[in-house]
């Protein structure tokens, strides 16, 4: 075991482990979205996981660390807020706020990042991104909500990871990215409606099975 520092709490992680991941599993609350622990490369997308490093000129996200022997971690200082407030509120400029018709209410990681953060859900200083909220019904059996989605890639890369290409990919640049559908020639989606998956780990509720 590897044993390192973290709000000058005493922790444990496994060699090779994330700084997020050791974090998380120690109790200590680090925000994020794009994380999977099965990544071999970090996504580091969200740019929510900040933390300061003792050593280390400026913050990093967590997720790009990999721990070791008397690291010493602050995860709650005026900084590393700073710059995870506004990643978040760069994501919300691009989120379609109406949660009481989500499926994901009450279960959404936004909701509960924001209400870590104390940054409200309403509260836009930033100029809107529009997004599309026009239902991509383009998969056979999953609905994708375009305005929803925050595009962390997990849909993308937990697809990936069970034996075959992803049925999701990135469509787009910059402001106009979005999440699609793009089945590979001879793919059948059969096994979606019972995998799921992708519905599963969706942070936010962007995608949907059809019957539900």
């Amino acid at each position: 075991m590897v044993d390192l520092t973290v709000d000058q709490k005493k922790i444990k992680a496994r060699p090779g482990q994330t700084l997020l991941a050791a974090c998380l599993e120690n109790g200590i609350f680090v925000p994020n979205l794009c994380f999977l622990e099965t990544d071999t490369i970090p996504a580091a997308s969200c740019r929510l996981c900040f933390v300061e490093i003792n050593g280390t000129p400026a913050p990093v996200p967590a997720c790009t660390v990999t721990v070791a022997p008397g690291l010493e971690v602050c995860t709650d200082t005026p900084v590393v807020r700073r710059l995870q407030r506004s990643a978040l509120k760069l994501l919300l400029s691009a989120h379609h706020i109406d949660c009481k018709h989500c499926h994901a209410n009450r279960a959404c990681a936004l909701q509960n990042i924001a209400a870590f953060l104390k940054v409200g859900l309403n509260a836009k200083p930033l100029e809107p991104i529009p997004r599309s909220e026009t239902v991509d019904q383009r998969h056979p059996v999953i609905d994708h909500y375009p305005h929803r989605c925050v595009l962390c890639g997990k849909c993308i890369r937990i697809c990936g990871s069970i034996g075959h290409r992803s049925d999701f990919t990135f469509s787009g640049r910059g402001i106009d990215t979005v999440i699609q559908h793009y089945p590979a020639a001879g793919e059948s989606p059969l096994a979606c409606p019972e995998c799921r998956r992708c519905v599963e780990i969706c942070p936010v509720g962007a995608l949907a099975m059809r019957d539900a």
